[in-house]
């Protein structure tokens, strides 16, 4: 079941990104940390009808896995790292020296988080952060209901705005109360991390898109396994119960037949 969580929109005002276009050869590198992101910058280059890097460049190209660095070299932008760790302040950890006093470009969403940024100015660099594209949540939820009962096994999170608009979607009680109904994993440690804050503790975790679906699988034949295992303790507990209480009628009904064969003696005798 497809249920999408996250639409994209054009900017409110496109003025800093054009800017940012129009002097990319003015940057020592280029940030990306979403396919979204490559596919907003290569979009808006073809509406201002110019390249978006001259084959002279001098720009390094940095991504934020390798999602994100197929996604750019299919728009044969010249990728020279990615994140061997897939967030972005583990990308800023990781080229480390290399910013040093170096200008850098950082397209992204609206609604990004902020420490990539601070990260990359702790190492010196010179950042221009633009707004690339917005995150909206989408207006249609049909399939939400047939998750929330209980239509499917598993729901895997591409991403922390996913995880925030779902969680918007059904309140943050019924999402936390989704992880003992249905296997939850997460692609990315940062989607992760959004699913912890969100209150999900026991969410499975593939370390990239691709992985997603082996991790899902995974996730829920360890959900089944658990439910199972529930179920067959409970029933056990039921069985020891039943057991228990007829123990407990045993000898009462042994008295009353007792009391009752010492009745009929009485008779006889009388």
């Amino acid at each position: 079941m497809l249920f999408p969580l996250v639409s994209f929109a054009e900017p409110d005002d496109f003025a800093p990104l054009d800017r940012a276009i129009t002097k990319m050869q003015q940057f020592d590198w280029l940030i990306l940390t979403s396919a979204q992101a490559v596919r907003a910058l290569i979009e808006r280059a073809a509406d201002l009808q110019r390249p978006l890097m001259r084959t002279d460049s001098r720009v390094r190209v940095a991504c934020v896995g390798p999602v994100t660095a197929d996604s750019a070299r299919s728009a044969d932008l010249p990728v020279e790292y990615v994140a061997v760790t897939h967030n972005g302040v583990a990308l800023a950890n990781e080229l480390g020296s290399k910013l040093q006093g170096t200008r850098v470009l950082l397209p992204r969403s609206d609604r990004a988080n902020p420490d990539l940024p601070a990260a990359l100015a702790r190492f010196g660099a010179q950042v221009t952060e633009v707004i690339a594209y917005r995150t909206r949540r989408p207006a249609e939820t049909e399939g939400l209901e047939k998750i929330l009962n209980g239509q499917a096994d598993a729901i895997l999170f591409f991403s922390p705005s996913a995880v925030q608009h779902f969680a918007e979607l059904v309140g943050a009680t019924r999402l936390q109360e989704l992880q003992g109904k249905l296997a939850v994993t997460a692609v990315g440690p940062v989607t992760a991390n959004a699913l912890r804050k969100a209150g999900v503790e026991r969410a499975a975790q593939a370390v990239r898109a691709g992985a997603a679906d082996d991790k899902a699988r995974t996730a829920v034949v360890q959900h089944q396994r658990a439910t199972r295992g529930n179920t067959h303790q409970r029933a056990g507990e039921r069985r020891e119960a039943a057991e228990a209480q007829h123990d407990r009628r045993l000898p009462a009904a042994h008295d009353r037949q007792a009391v009752h064969a010492r009745g009929e003696k009485r008779k006889r005798s009388e």
